[in-house]
């Protein structure tokens, strides 16, 4: 699982900011939001603008360093405007069993590597410097990789001529992965395993905004009864009462309805709530395997307050070791009924991120209203 994440010099994160998951209080209620001593549930305030959304991008940043391709790849700007620094800092610090494991990196663009370090019980395994060409693999035989072809990947580093664009620098672990053979208990594996299971959701009724095809991909998926009684038995539960049918029309194509006296097109009819929940539903739910960490941006959007309640207490029950992250403004959702002072948070205009119980001078307790409390002011100056 992942312990900590920091970051610095990222968009609007001009100075450090960190996510500490072992940063717990000790408290006795909503303890399904802490797996193995570490948060597993978190949920992010914080007023426009303050970057939420640009957290859970940096979170994700991993994703592309180990495994490259588009899918989560930002073209915006990437270093913060008011820095003079060149390069952002990424740490991920993790915890698989009983090993601890810690990679960083720093990056000049969202293409460009500037360095990266590997970092394993305490030991640093590898270290490449690719802006001064320093390089250092002493170590590798602590993961048994002793036997990769060191001389292989440095060529690669040289490819092209001097004038011409050079390539981006392949980061050396995601090497490492793909061209030395790893058992299956490896620690490398078990990381390449949590990083491939991160998401990021951005909320929105995606299902209005998709391209039919891609609508008709997942109406393929509910080609499956059981799959289409799970979506049923999903909106049913969130509160939408309905009853779901998938017809195939004369021309191949697929249509869902409400199953009432009369067929009702469901991608026509349905409330923006009822399609940002499918859209969620589509995203995650379907998949063939478990997700190792969520970031749920502004997830809540469309929803009525206790329809973002039914969300929350869903997740924790269908992914109760997922770590997932959720950001949001309903302040309804500020309870120690779902949540706990050590799992909630305030993401501040100049950068910081506070968990409640250290937000206050007052030991929170679960008795305490803590809607209440924030709307009153009482964390104000965290913000």
């Amino acid at each position: 699982m992942l312990k900590k994440f920091t970051l610095k010099n990222y968009k609007n994160f001009k100075d450090e900011i960190s996510i500490d998951f072992e940063n717990t209080a000790g408290y006795q209620f909503s303890t399904d939001c802490i797996t193995d001593g570490i948060i597993s549930k978190m949920l992010i305030y914080g007023r426009n603008a303050t970057g939420k959304t640009n957290l859970g991008k940096a979170l994700i940043d991993i994703y592309i360093t180990m495994f490259g391709g588009r899918h989560y790849i930002d073209t915006g700007i990437f270093l913060n405007a008011d820095s003079i620094d060149k390069a952002a800092d990424f740490s991920y610090e993790f915890r698989f069993e009983s090993n601890e494991l810690v990679y960083r990196y720093a990056r000049f663009s969202n293409q460009e590597l500037r360095d990266e370090e590997l970092i394993i019980d305490g030991k640093t395994i590898f270290s490449c410097d690719f802006e001064n060409d320093k390089f250092d693999f002493k170590n590798l035989e602590y993961i048994n990789a002793e036997t990769a072809s060191i001389d292989r990947y440095l060529q690669s580093m040289d490819v092209g001529d001097e004038e011409e664009i050079q390539e981006p620098k392949l980061p050396f672990l995601r090497w490492l992965i793909s061209n030395v053979a790893l058992g299956n208990d490896s620690i490398l594996i078990k990381l390449a395993n949590y990083v491939r299971r991160m998401l990021m959701v951005t909320a929105g009724n995606g299902m209005l905004k998709m391209p039919r095809r891609m609508n008709g991909s997942f109406y393929e998926l509910l080609e499956d009864s059981n799959r289409l009684k799970d979506l049923e038995d999903f909106l049913n539960e969130m509160g939408i009462e309905c009853k779901l049918i998938l017809k195939k029309l004369p021309d191949g194509q697929r249509e869902l309805y409400f199953w009432h006296e009369k067929l009702v097109p469901f991608y026509e009819t349905a409330s923006s709530g009822t399609l940002a929940l499918v859209d969620l539903y589509r995203r995650l739910i379907p998949k063939s395997w478990d997700p190792s960490f969520i970031y749920l941006d502004e997830f809540d959007a469309f929803y009525h307050y206790e329809m973002a309640e039914k969300v929350i207490k869903f997740f924790k029950r269908r992914y109760p070791k997922c770590q997932i992250i959720m950001t949001s403004h309903n302040t309804n959702l500020m309870t120690n009924r779902l949540m706990r002072p050590d799992c909630l948070f305030i993401l501040s205009r100049v950068g910081t991120l506070t968990a409640l119980c250290n937000a206050t001078e007052r030991e929170l307790r679960e008795g305490h209203n803590l809607e209440k409390m924030y709307i009153s002011g009482e964390f104000d100056r965290y913000e």
